[in-house]
């Protein structure tokens, strides 16, 4: 399944990382790990060190090893979300008119 994983550090624990070099290696390690579709990275509105990342989720059992990376070496918080490319919104297509004629009132 598509999922979306926001990552968002602590502005001091980015600091540290960028003060020992660690940071840029650290991101990359975690990254090929998960092997994403896509990924940015930006500062978000609280001016923390974020990104957004796309990637292929096949078991639920994989969270623990998709988040503890960023919780252990940025003290992070996440968030994970299933999502959807144009694609997949037409193949949903049938469901959301069947929906519409089911409950849209």
């Amino acid at each position: 399944m598509r999922m979306l994983l926001r990552v968002s550090i602590p502005v001091e624990a980015g600091n540290a990382g960028a003060k020992a070099g660690t940071m840029g290696s650290t991101v990359e390690q975690i990254l090929a790990d998960l092997k994403p579709e896509a990924a940015y990275f930006f500062a978000d509105d609280s001016g923390q060190r974020s990104g957004s990342i796309v990637f292929d989720m096949k078991d639920t059992s994989q969270i623990p090893a998709i988040a503890e990376p960023w919780f252990l070496a940025f003290n992070a918080k996440i968030s994970l979300r299933p999502i959807m490319n144009p694609q997949d919104l037409a193949k949903a297509g049938p469901s959301i008119g069947k929906a519409a004629k089911q409950y849209g009132k």
